[in-house]
């Protein structure tokens, strides 16, 4: 049911990392199994939001495009042929989540978007609907339905939440490197599967997934040796957070950025000023922002 538009707003579209991320193997539909922990930080984009006759996005980054290769256009434009909507919409994008970056960007414009986009619309948009839409979008588009810490099986579609994960002191650090998810994928040597070998593999990795402890657990992303390997830089940004003082740190997604942990606000202070040195290394101080936190800033009702 469509009612008449609401006036202008703001949201914010706020980034994650994986607190481990296991590829199991090639499926049968070319894609590859996956089991991953997400977790949101509070890092974040923020769209702004204001009636419009078509279809408009700005963006103050010059580098993301502005047509339907943005995952922007693509939800809204997914939202107005199932919604049956004929109003436009005027949005505007500020960056703040490096792309790429395997902090999920792009993936968290595209549900921001729509949850922006229905409550400018006054439609009342079902969950299923929206993780219908997101699937099409994107393997880690629909974990941002629901923000938090959560396990992703499959593609990383298929989501489970998790009790939240608390740390105040993290810092992402993303070096000038653009990795391609694709190219990630390609790289890594992943074993074909059948319909019945990922099963057992799955119930462990999910199993070790939920009784994480990003202090004290290996953090695990299966992509690190590829990417480090290739993009000997991003490598040099983990061993260094390392040398700092990080009690733990991983890659995010199919990188470059790396996140860290530090037992101390002070001691993340001290690493990250030491960082200043690295030009072109991009430096966030986060925090994890809880599965109740990111509903209400968002005003996500459902799921």
């Amino acid at each position: 049911m469509l009612l008449l538009m609401e006036s202008a707003f703001t949201l914010p579209s706020f980034a994650k990392i994986n607190w481990s991320l296991r590829v199991l193997g090639k499926r049968e539909d070319g894609f590859h199994e996956v089991c991953t922990v997400f977790q949101t930080v509070s890092l974040h984009d923020t769209i702004h939001f204001e009636p419009g006759d078509s279809l408009r996005l700005i963006c103050d980054d010059s580098s993301i495009p502005l047509n339907d290769e943005n995952i922007i256009i693509r939800a809204a434009q997914a939202m107005q042929t199932i919604f049956n909507v004929k109003h436009g919409a005027s949005i505007h994008l500020e960056k703040s989540i490096p792309s790429p970056g395997g902090l999920g960007g792009g993936s968290s414009n595209a549900v921001v978007a729509m949850i922006g986009l229905a409550r400018l619309w006054r439609i009342r948009a079902k969950y299923e609907d929206l993780y219908e839409i997101a699937c099409t979008l994107g393997s880690d588009v629909p974990f941002f339905l629901h923000g938090g810490a959560a396990v992703g099986t499959a593609r990383g579609e298929v989501i489970e939440q998790v009790p939240d994960i608390a740390h105040q002191n993290i810092l992402i650090v993303t070096p000038d490197v653009a990795v391609l998810t694709a190219e990630a994928f390609a790289n890594i040597k992943a074993p074909s599967l059948t319909n019945t070998t990922p099963n057992h593999t799955l119930r462990v990795c999910c199993s070790e997934a939920r009784l994480l402890d990003p202090r004290r657990s290996t953090l695990t992303n299966d992509f690190e040796a590829s990417v480090f390997s290739s993009y000997p830089e991003v490598k040099r940004v983990k061993d260094r957070l390392l040398e700092l003082g990080a009690v733990n740190a991983a890659m995010s997604g199919s990188g470059a950025s790396v996140f860290a942990l530090f037992d101390k606000t002070e001691t993340r202070q001290t690493a990250e000023k030491a960082l200043d040195i690295e030009s072109t290394w991009r430096k966030f101080a986060v925090s994890t922002v809880s599965r109740a936190a990111y509903r209400e800033l968002l005003h996500l009702q459902g799921a």
